[in-house]
C-alpha cells in the first residue's frame, strides 16, 4: 500500500517460499512499515531480511512462519510489537540492528528452536553475550533463548536484575548459578523450566516480583550459609544451604 509517499507491506502470498529480502523502495517510494499479520502463516519462508528503511513492524507480523530459520532486522527499527515471531518454531537466530530500543510481550513465544539473538555493535540500548540478550550495560539479563541446549549456565557477574520471563520454558537447563550482584528477579523468570533441578545463589536473597518465579519448575534453591535475607522458601521453592548440596 502506497500512501503519503511511503510504502506499507500489508500481506504476502501464502505460497511464497525460500529467502525473502524486503526491498527498501517500491516504485521509488520508501518501505517503512510492515503491518499487523503481514506475513502471518507464510509457512514456506525460510529467512527474512528487513531493510534499514523499515521503522515499524506490527503485531504478529511473522506469526506462525513455521519454516523461518533466521531474521535480520535493519538499523531503522526501534520497536518490536507484541507476538511478532509467535509460533516461529524453526527460528534459530535473529539479528537486531542499531536503532532497536524495545519490544512488546510474547515476541518470541513458542520459538522453541531459538538459540541466538545478536545485537548490532552500535546499539546503545541492548547487547548480547553468546546469543543471550542483555541491556547495553549488561546489568540486566532480558532473555535467554529457549532453544539453547546448554545444561548449566552461570549468570555474568555484571548482572543486577533478571527480567520477566527471562528463562521461561528453557527446558534444556538443569542448573543455574546466580552471582552476588543480582538483587531482583522478574515475574515467572524461571517458570516451566522442567529439567532445572538446582538454582544456586551466591549472594543475599534478591527481591522477586511474584511467587511465580519458579512456577511449573521443580528447582531446589541453594544459598550460602552467610548470605542474608533468606527464609525456608524462595519463590515457592525450598531453600537449602550450599553445604547440603550433593
Amino acid at each position: 500500500e502506497i500512501k503519503d509517499g511511503t510504502v506499507t507491506i500489508t500481506g504476502c502470498d501464502y505460497g511464497a517460499s525460500g529467502k525473502l529480502v524486503i526491498p527498501a523502495t517500491i516504485k521509488g517510494k520508501t518501505v517503512n512499515v510492515i503491518s499487523d499479520d503481514a506475513f502471518g502463516g507464510c509457512s514456506n519462508l525460510t529467512s527474512i531480511t528487513i531493510p534499514d528503511s523499515v521503522t515499524s513492524i506490527g503485531n504478529r507480523a511473522f506469526d506462525d512462519c513455521s519454516s523461518l530459520t533466521s531474521v535480520t532486522i535493519g538499523n531503522g527499527l526501534t520497536y518490536i510489537e507484541d507476538g511478532v515471531f509467535d509460533d516461529c518454531t524453526s527460528l534459530t537466530s535473529i539479528t537486531i540492528g542499531n536503532g532497536f530500543k524495545g519490544f512488546g510481550i510474547n515476541v518470541f513465544d513458542d520459538c522453541t528452536s531459538l538459540t541466538s539473538i545478536e545485537v548490532g555493535t552500535g546499539n546503545v540500548n541492548f547487547s548480547d553475550i553468546d546469543g543471550v540478550l542483555f541491556n547495553a550495560e549488561k546489568t540486566a539479563l532480558l532473555y535467554y533463548p529457549v532453544g539453547k541446549t546448554v545444561a548449566n549456565y552461570t549468570i555474568p557477574d555484571s548482572v543486577i536484575s533478571i527480567g520477566d520471563f527471562a528463562f521461561t520454558q528453557c527446558n534444556s537447563l538443569k542448573s543455574i548459578i546466580i552471582g552476588h550482584g543480582v538483587t531482583s528477579i522478574g515475574h515467572a523468570a524461571f517458570a516451566a523450566c522442567e529439567s532445572m533441578n538446582a538454582v544456586t545463589f551466591l549472594g543475599d536473597a534478591p527481591k522477586v516480583k511474584s511467587n511465580d518465579t519458579f512456577k511449573y519448575s521443580s528447582s531446589i534453591i541453594y544459598r550460602k550459609p552467610e548470605a542474608k535475607g533468606w527464609g525456608d522458601t524462595f519463590g515457592g521453592r525450598p531453600v537449602k544451604l550450599i553445604s547440603e548440596k550433593p
